[in-house]
């Protein structure tokens, strides 16, 4: 069997001309035929950040309830949430999660404040922007059955 060197289509050894593109076949020499590639199937890529798989299923559907009084009502959503679901991992991580949020806020209004003028009219309302968006991804997060680190402060290597 042999190849047309312009458009790849196989041919019979006696062909002159490429029967789909009409090439010359007699003044082009013959490239060996190449071994087809297969490529390994490849597993999903799940970013590290994504703890979802550790729970299951029940954990989830039980605790979204207060993982979502977490996002809502804050100390007082912790407080329900370790009343109402003490064992759930999945609310655990939510807690935790609201709390790495929460540091994050307190550290950043201490910033805020002891920087006059520049820290009171910039870094703070920046903080607090960024906190409130931090608050709704994670609420909406916990909605989805998600179990999965706050963009940002993820990256801080202290909160973990």
């Amino acid at each position: 069997m042999k190849f047309c060197p312009q458009c790849g289509t196989q041919l019979d050894d006696a062909a002159v001309v490429c029967t789909n593109c009409g090439a010359n076949l007699a003044a082009a020499p013959q490239a060996a035929p190449q071994a087809p590639y297969y490529a390994a199937p490849v597993a999903p890529v799940v970013p590290v950040y994504d703890h979802t798989a550790e729970f299951t299923a029940q954990e989830i559907s039980e605790g979204k309830v207060f993982g979502i009084a977490i996002y809502l009502l804050g100390v007082l959503g912790i407080i329900i949430a370790l009343l109402g679901s003490r064992d759930n991992k999945f609310v655990a991580f939510h807690i935790r999660n609201w709390l790495k949020i929460e540091i994050c806020s307190v550290l950043g209004v201490i910033i805020g404040a002891v920087v006059p003028f520049l820290g009171w009219f910039v870094v703070l309302p920046v903080v607090a922007i960024i906190v409130f968006v931090l608050t709704i991804i994670a609420f909406f997060n916990v909605c989805n059955g998600k179990a999965i680190d706050a963009p940002i402060i993820r990256a801080f290597g202290f909160l973990k």
